[in-house]
């Protein structure tokens, strides 16, 4: 079953040209794609609610060292870890979507930053990395298409040293029901599956770790996504369009109308491995 439901999301994010949309949309931007900076490419490789805005806000909870090894679950395109080995980190990303992951490695060779970041294409619920290897980990935008979250957590606890910290940056469920798709994450209700903060608090703690901190970005984000819905500008030529296709914009409004009826709440949690 577990398969099954991995290969229907690698499926749901996994693009047919998706390697040339980008690097078209990179061009029609006005970019040179081999003399790339990673700050460039923010609009369309950081697939999380607030996109830069929010990466910037979530790692300046966890302090992270130029010594810490640092993994990120769900790497996406690897905006994210390119932030992350700005700090001086070794950074390494797994994803379940294949497309993904190659893209990540061609952006982040572009940007020069192949020799501190490592990318394979791999399920987050059987990591191939040994016991303890990580100073921290991040997974953003991630865990709203696993179902089995005891696998999840329990599997990043057991690659992450003692004290290491997780940084969690998710869509949680809210205090209602009734999230209408396509969304962003899954065009039906087969491909989501969403906890709740207090869910998570238990998950977190049976899998070993403390929570250190929750905070609600509701508010953030439904100011931020008022503002680009409400933008008559033509789509720019590089953005999550090229990721999220021709249904976009259905997606991103009904990812607002459930924030804004408390059907969900992004969330951001820090804890720490005991």
């Amino acid at each position: 079953m577990a398969d099954n439901l991995e290969q229907s999301v690698a499926r749901h994010y996994g693009r047919d040209g998706l390697k040339e949309k980008v690097l078209a949309g990179i061009a029609a931007a006005g970019l040179d794609v081999d003399r790339l900076k990673a700050d460039d490419l923010a609009p369309v490789d950081e697939f999380h609610t607030g996109g830069r805005l929010e990466t910037v806000h979530a790692l300046g909870k966890i302090h992270l060292r130029p010594t810490d090894h640092v993994l990120d679950v769900g790497c996406g395109l690897g905006g994210t870890t390119r932030y992350i080995a700005n700090f001086g980190c070794r950074v390494k990303g797994i994803d379940l979507t294949p497309e993904y992951v190659e893209l990540a490695k061609i952006l982040s060779e572009k940007t020069g930053f192949a020799g501190r970041i490592e990318y394979e294409t791999a399920s987050a619920l059987q990591m191939p990395f040994d016991d303890a290897s990580f100073d921290a980990a991040i997974t953003f935008h991630v865990a709203m298409n696993i179902k089995d979250r005891p696998a999840l957590y329990g599997e990043i606890a057991r690659v992450l040293k003692t004290r290491a910290v997780l940084c969690i940056y998710d869509v949680m469920k809210g205090a209602h029901e009734g999230l209408t798709f396509p969304v962003p994450w899954a065009e039906a209700a087969a491909n989501s599956h969403l906890t709740s903060a207090d869910e998570m608090h238990k998950l977190l703690a049976e899998a070993g770790f403390e929570v250190t901190e929750v905070e609600d970005r509701s508010a953030f984000a439904i100011d931020f996504f008022r503002k680009r819905l409400a933008s008559v500008a033509p789509a720019p030529a590089l953005g999550l369009h090229l990721l999220t296709g021709e249904n976009s914009q259905d997606k991103f409004e009904n990812y607002l109308r459930s924030v804004e009826a408390g059907t969900i709440a992004p969330t951001i949690m820090i804890a720490k491995r005991i």
